[in-house]
């Protein structure tokens, strides 16, 4: 059974890595300077593909932030729609999630 204090060093290294992914996605999207067609195609490419990593880093760094909130409220390891424990199983796989099981269907 983790602590709290496990979940919040878990949850703040999560925290640090997708800030530093996302920094390197920001600094790929700017850095082309192709003028040929063909690599500017295959550039273009590769931009929708980071862009998609980017949205869903954004997305779980989001849902980190809450869950370190939740922690600093005394809320965390409670679904935030029914109020009950979050089984520590789910927590394991998941420190970042607000719902229990039931209510996260």
């Amino acid at each position: 059974m983790a602590s709290i204090q496990d979940r919040k060093r878990q949850l703040e290294a999560r925290r640090k890595a997708l800030t530093a992914r996302l920094t390197r996605i920001e600094g790929e999207l700017d850095a082309h300077d192709s003028r040929d067609w063909e690599d500017l195609a295959i550039e273009r490419e590769d931009d929708e593909v980071l862009e998609g990593i980017g949205i869903a880093g954004q997305r779980e760094l989001r849902m980190v932030e809450a869950a370190l909130e939740r922690i600093a409220a005394g809320e965390y390891g409670h679904c935030v729609r029914c109020g009950e424990a979050i089984a520590e199983g789910r927590l394991d796989l998941l420190p970042h999630t607000p719902f229990c099981q039931r209510c996260a269907v």
